[in-house]
């Protein structure tokens, strides 16, 4: 009876030290740096932040940004009033949004190729992704919408410059009537593409050889499948930089709060599935510092 106290007496005695190791090990974990700030710590603490403020650096991610971004509108853009002006015999509406579908996800297939370890958002929803999960600050964020906006009407006006306004230089338009209907369908798909991109920005998929492909490609589905109904823009630049060259932005709204909605329930459900950003999704956010040798 004695010895069977002891061992009772034991046994409760270790239960709380094995529940104190527990807590303790969830506080650590919530305590752990997360996002850029994990990244910084991962780098020796200020090289992280200097990769940003070094002038070259930050010049080459914007540079990056602004030639993905324009020209996947100049292709656009300038695609659609090819295909008036020059394709031969009027196209179908469908065969229309299959070919501009197909010259945009080839476009940014092969941006991200060659300058996704740089920078490759192309997309101010993806940007603002990359802000709420922590792996950008807000001044980075900024810079990169005003490049990718700016960008998104050179493009545009580029291609107006070459082909004229035919096609409506592949301008996004919702029917009408059914503008909150586009906007809900731009929340949607684009949660998708946000949600894919933040999923393959993570672990053993970081960078993979097979990330442009999956963005190419989901990019072509739902461009083709929700390109007749509202052009299935999934990108408020894409949207806008049309728009500005055209001078209407009188729907240009539905591009915005359709993305932004999506790419807000797009980080949230990410953090469910996966929890906060480490390091290595912070670097790929912010793209590659060049290589000093230091």
């Amino acid at each position: 009876m004695t010895s069977d106290r002891g061992n009772a007496g034991a046994a409760g005695e270790s239960a709380p030290a094995g529940g104190n190791a527990w807590v303790a090990g969830q506080v650590s974990r919530s305590s752990e740096p997360a996002g850029k700030a994990a990244f910084i710590a991962s780098v020796g603490g200020q090289r992280g932040y200097a990769d940003w403020t070094n002038p070259d650096h930050r010049l080459r991610r914007l540079l990056s940004e602004f030639i993905g971004m324009a020209g996947l509108t100049f292709v656009l853009s300038g695609g659609a009033a090819v295909l008036v002006r020059y394709g031969g015999q009027p196209l179908q509406p469908w065969q229309t949004v299959l070919v501009l579908s197909l010259v945009s996800a080839l476009w940014l297939v092969v941006a991200v190729y060659f300058l996704g370890d740089i920078s490759a958002h192309f997309n101010p929803a993806t940007t603002l992704a990359f802000v709420l999960r922590r792996d950008m600050d807000v001044a980075m964020a900024c810079a990169y919408w005003i490049v990718q906006f700016a960008a998104a009407v050179s493009g545009s006006l580029l291609a107006r410059g070459f082909f004229g306004p035919a096609g409506n230089l592949a301008a996004t338009m919702p029917k009408p009537g059914q503008s909150w209907q586009a906007a809900g369908f731009e929340a949607v798909i684009t949660f998708g593409l946000v949600l894919m991109i933040l999923n393959l920005a993570n672990g053993p998929k970081l960078n993979g050889p097979f990330v442009p492909l999956a963005v190419g490609s989901y990019i072509m589905a739902w461009g083709t499948m929700g390109g007749p109904f509202d052009g299935a823009s999934m990108n408020p630049a894409r949207s806008f930089g049309p728009d500005v060259a055209l001078g209407n932005l009188f729907t240009w709204w539905v591009y915005l709060v359709g993305p932004v909605a999506g790419a807000v329930v797009a980080v949230a459900l990410a953090h469910v599935l996966r929890g906060p950003a480490k390091a290595e999704e912070a670097s790929a956010a912010q793209g590659l510092p060049l290589d000093r040798g230091d």
